[in-house]
């Protein structure tokens, strides 16, 4: 059986790396990507701690589930601003949002 701490440093890596991403990347899609990451790293630890502190229940699965639902629907609203804000000024880079203001 593998052990918690190799799923919690999988989960580890895939934070560091969505935080790394968010702050560095100029481009809105990156960005997007990089706060998928680091969702995917909390549903991660959601059902690993289900797993080995309560083997019995099932409460950290429907919260993963849920953070999922949740993770879809922000990722649908936001592709949806950006392909606006693309088809306003022709550009989804971070630099050029003060362009929306006029």
């Amino acid at each position: 059986m593998i052990q918690m701490e190799y799923y919690l440093v999988v989960s580890t890596i895939m934070m560091f790396a969505g935080i790394y991403g968010f702050f560095t990347r100029r481009n809105l899609l990156a960005i997007l990507i990089s706060v998928e990451l680091i969702l995917n790293s909390v549903d991660i630890n959601f059902a690993v701690f289900n797993r080995f502190l309560f083997p019995g229940q099932l409460e950290g699965f429907f919260f993963a589930l849920f953070a999922i639902g949740v993770s879809a629907a922000e990722t649908a609203v936001a592709i949806a601003i950006i392909i606006n804000i693309y088809r306003n000024i022709r550009n989804i880079q971070v630099k050029n949002m003060n362009e929306l203001n006029g």
